[in-house]
């Protein structure tokens, strides 16, 4: 018998795998699923299992009974600890007095309509006495419904350069009205810069978490009992740094400030949502966030509907109705690049359709290379309402196959604006109808 070399054996192997193709392909499983288990550390689990852990919570039975912040986070705390699962959310209004924290994990499922969350009325009250920036507690000055459990948002100034410092915490302990914080200061609160405490925070909340699908739920923000918060710090549900989040089929309403707000969190999917009334933006994807899915959702009445934040990249807007925003129906401007705008349903915008910000602070800060396609954008703005307004040194940008149409009184209404600086523009068969200028290009006078 003669010898068999490494070469030669390595070599009759590979023919036989080219002419038993068909045997090979056999052998790959044809589920995805198919062969899979648990195994420890493997966070993409395949394992389709029948039964799974869910925690109920309702306000006359399931497996944790009340109406408030403390029950549902306590069932999702729960959740947590044994790594995932469900908690759903019975029928009935939460009034809470803090944040639901949801962890890594968590699937938080309401009744639809039915399951309401909503927040009490806000109270600010001046603070009474210095606190450093390594201190965990504040004195609060004169009388009000301050609790221990409380979420409070603390709000003042940098005692040495005037900047504005927003600070998140939870009161934990107290004495009179000193209270103690979930966590220490790490900022200046000092009496001469007029610091106050505000029962300010987010419905549904999240930091460096992942792989959350939050759905079927109605998060009420009682806009007329609440003063404003930023929504670089709050809104209906606020993410920062996180994940991997899927918000679906969820009504956000009535909040002083944004709808949802998400900054620095990547892949998240918002489909199928009811974001309205708001006092700020609808949908706010924030600051440095990747790869955002925003589809299907109905964006009305707020100030604006969709804002494109900072340097939001690679994102997609699809099949949206943004009807009746007060400012502008979608707004893109600082760094917000590569993203794709298409098959939105844009009207009755108080200001303008479709706005592309003059953001001119940095050396090329524009939103460049973004494509707007196969939208309709319905009358826009009062009398000098525009359509699609491009703005700045905005560059290669494609607006193409998008029907523009003022059906009331033309006035002095335009359909698309294309600033001096603009460059490298391409408009590829847009229907613009019913206005008495259809476009005004600035590049050429």
């Amino acid at each position: 018998m003669m010898p068999v070399s490494r070469r030669s054996m390595l070599a009759g192997l590979g023919a036989g795998f080219l002419t038993g193709g068909k045997r090979l392909k056999a052998m790959v499983p044809q589920d995805e699923t198919a062969g899979h288990r648990a195994v420890d550390g493997d966070d993409r689990e395949r394992v389709d299992w029948v039964e799974k852990l869910t925690i109920t919570v309702g306000q006359k039975k399931g497996d944790v009974v009340g109406q408030d912040d403390k029950v549902i986070q306590a069932a999702v705390d729960y959740v947590a600890r044994l790594g995932s699962g469900t908690v759903k959310i019975g029928p009935g209004v939460y009034r809470l007095r803090n944040s639901i924290h949801l962890p890594s994990g968590i699937h938080l499922e309401g009744c639809g309509a039915e399951t309401v969350l909503t927040k009490i009325p806000s109270q600010k009250v001046m603070l009474a006495a210095d606190s450093d920036w390594y201190d965990q507690e504040i004195t609060l000055a004169g009388v009000a419904d301050f609790r221990i459990g409380d979420a409070v948002t603390l709000v003042g100034k940098n005692p040495h350069h005037g900047g504005a410092q927003v600070i998140k915490r939870t009161l934990v302990a107290r004495s009179g009205n000193r209270f103690k914080l979930n966590e220490g200061l790490r900022k200046n609160l000092w009496t001469s810069e007029m610091p106050t405490c505000e029962s300010l925070f987010p419905l549904l909340t999240s930091e460096n978490c992942s792989d959350v699908l939050i759905e079927n739920l109605c998060l009420d923000g009682n806009r007329a009992n609440n003063a404003n918060l930023n929504g670089n710090f709050g809104g209906n549900i606020f993410l920062q740094d996180c994940q991997r989040f899927h918000i679906r089929n969820v009504e956000s309403r009535n909040y002083n400030g944004d709808g949802i707000s998400f900054q620095i969190c990547h892949d998240v999917h918002v489909e199928k949502c009811h974001i309205h009334s708001n006092q700020g933006n609808g949908l706010h994807p924030g600051s440095g966030s990747q790869r955002p899915i925003m589809r299907g959702n109905l964006l009305e009445d707020n100030n604006i509907g969709l804002f494109w934040c900072w340097g939001v990249k690679h994102g997609l807007a699809e099949q949206n109705q943004m009807h009746g925003n007060r400012s502008q129906g979608m707004s893109i401007g600082h760094n917000d690049t590569d993203n794709v705008m298409r098959d939105n349903d844009i009207k009755r915008s108080g200001k303008v359709g479709v706005l592309f910000r003059d953001d001119s602070r940095g050396r090329d800060f524009w939103a460049n290379r973004n494509v707007l396609e196969n939208n309709r954008i319905i009358d826009s703005g009062g009398e000098g309402g525009i359509a699609i307004d491009i703005l700045g040194n905005t560059k290669d940008t494609l607006i193409a196959r998008n029907t523009i149409r003022e059906t009331r009184a033309s006035a002095k209404r335009r359909g698309i604006r294309i600033a001096a600086s603009v460059e490298r523009l391409k408009l590829l068969e847009n229907v613009i109808e019913g206005f008495e200028v259809p476009m005004v290009d600035e590049r050429n006078p």
